[in-house]
Parts: C-alpha cells; structure tokens; sequence
C-alpha cells in the first residue's frame, strides 16, 4: 500500500470502537501485523479487556506485550504496527510517578525512523467533566499533551465515535 501513512494516530473516548477499527486498518496493510499491548494489568477487569482485544485479533499477529520503553521497542520494528494504547502507557507511567514527556518524544522519534507503518490508538479524555482529584487533572492535562504531540507528528489523525472513523487530518 503505498500511500499508506507512516503514523497514524486514532483518538476516541472510551469504547468508541477505536481500536477495532485500527486493528482493521492495519490488517488491510501487507505484511504480518504486530500489536504492541502497553496496559498494565491491574485487575480483573482489564485482564478479561486484554482477553478479549486477543481474542478479536486472533493468532494473525505478532505481540508484543507491556513494553515501558516504547522507543526501544519501536525502533527495530517493521511492517504494520498497532499500538494499543498511548493512553494505558501514560497511565502506568504516572501510576509510577516517573516523566513521561522524555519518553514521549524518544518514542515519536523512534517512531519516525523506523521502517514500520504505525498505528497509535489513543483516548480523548478532554471532552467530559473536569476531574474532581489532582491527580486525575494532571492525568487528564498530560493526556491532552501526549495526544497534541502524536497529532503533530502523525500523517494521519482519526476520531472514532461509535465505530465510525472521521479524518481529522
């Protein structure tokens, strides 16, 4: 496919059906797919989320799972890229109180240079209430930066809202 972007950011809120439509998108692509999983499995109930994006992806992809250093991770892959989500890594790396804006700019560096085509899903969290904790504020603040930041770097920007795609850019 060569026209395809190098990077692709697709934001949407919670259960927008985003990431099945970037599963779609980077299956269409040639080559075998690879699904870099960066949540943190804290509990049950993301387990049985985890369980069941595999299960939709079924055994076509290669996986990558729980990478903290997604720079280095990205960096030597090839191929259609999906990864699934930016949101989930920001979220373990200020669970853990470390700096995610160094390695926010080492991974869409990575990302640049690499000879993959990527797919980074992402959640919108700007569009609700403003949170009533310092910590989900910050949360949401960084998360608002983190996206502003992939935009500007992507070829290509999708808002999925109930599994439809609209090309912001």
């Amino acid at each position: 496919m060569p026209d395809t972007p190098h990077l692709t950011l697709v934001l949407g809120h919670a259960a927008s059906g985003k990431s099945a439509w970037a599963e779609a998108q980077v299956q269409a692509q040639d080559g075998r797919p690879t699904y870099v999983a960066t949540a943190t499995l804290w509990d049950d109930e993301m387990r049985a989320k985890a369980q069941t994006h595999a299960a939709r992806r079924g055994a076509d992809w290669d996986l990558i799972d729980g990478p903290e250093d997604l720079a280095r991770t990205c960096r030597g892959l090839t191929g259609p890229v999906l990864v699934d989500c930016a949101t989930m890594w920001l979220m373990g790396l200020m669970m853990e109180d470390r700096d995610w804006e160094a390695p926010t700019e080492a991974w869409i560096h990575a990302m640049a240079g690499s000879d993959a085509t990527f797919h980074v899903v992402s959640n919108d969290v700007g569009g609700g209430v403003t949170p009533d904790n310092a910590l989900a504020r910050r949360f949401q603040r960084a998360q608002g930066m983190l996206n502003q930041r992939l935009a500007a770097a992507a070829d290509a920007v999708f808002l999925v809202t109930a599994g439809l795609p609209q090309r912001l850019k």
